[in-house]
């Protein structure tokens, strides 16, 4: 890890006694780093953008006396989200639509200069790789069309695909048991379509978590929220 990567704030955060995260950091869009505790499994929500990323977590997680997760869910396929997947431990769990664009981006990560133009295209990018020549990308070992549930003991993890106008892979995860609904970069507009918002994509969502029976709502780039200060920002997404 270089320099400029260690000078970023690393801590582990307590959002209830069985889930903790390592917040966003900005400077190289790197989103937050979820690890849910159960009883007989950790589960982790996404993958990193890069081995860094991932290490620096585990790091973390090291330091509190915790196992390396046992699962990770990929919130959808975004590189922010899944370039750290080689680096994890235990599986790797995505929507059968995250493993297809992974597999294409590993295609595409073959052709010579796709780092150099990656770099070119998102200054985070190069942030995150500076001084790194090459990618690792992979699939996910499990995959899912429409729903999965974990017991992790005493606690459940409701892993679905829903209709989101960030990405046609989003994935949510509920812990019932905690009320905490994670929801990735799922009500972001299309950053790879011109950043439209599809306004009907996000009424089917807002409608998803107004059924869900949770405290918080999880936002990879965001500070955790509250169901009703979300709920509030997204009708006025919706209504402008």
């Amino acid at each position: 890890m270089n320099n400029k990567q260690r000078m970023y704030t690393e801590k582990l955060h307590k959002l209830t006694d069985r889930i903790f995260y390592m917040e966003h950091q900005p400077e190289v869009d790197r989103p937050m780093l979820v690890y849910i505790r159960g009883e007989k499994y950790a589960l982790a929500v996404d993958a990193g953008y890069s081995a860094h990323h991932v290490e620096a977590f585990y790091g973390l997680l090291e330091q509190e006396g915790m196992s390396l997760p046992d699962f990770t869910v990929i919130t959808h396929w975004h590189y922010d989200h899944t370039y750290g997947m080689h680096r994890t431990a235990g599986c790797c769990i995505a929507h059968e639509k995250t493993n297809g664009f992974l597999r294409e981006e590993m295609r595409k990560s073959l052709e010579p200069g796709y780092v150099d133009f990656m770099k070119k295209e998102d200054p985070h990018f190069a942030k995150e790789y500076e001084g790194i020549d090459e990618v690792t990308i992979v699939p996910a070992q499990l995959e899912f069309a429409n729903k999965l549930q974990l017991d992790l003991g005493g606690l459940t993890a409701e892993i679905f695909h829903t209709t989101a106008p960030h990405s046609e892979d989003s994935v949510c995860i509920y812990i019932p048991e905690e009320k905490v609904l994670f929801l990735g970069d799922s009500i972001c507009p299309d950053f790879f379509n011109g950043c439209y918002l599809d306004k009907e994509k996000l009424a089917a969502l807002i409608k998803m978590i107004e059924e869900k029976d949770c405290r918080y709502c999880i936002l990879s780039h965001e500070e955790p929220l509250t169901k009703e200060d979300l709920l509030e920002y997204l009708y006025g997404e919706l209504n402008k």
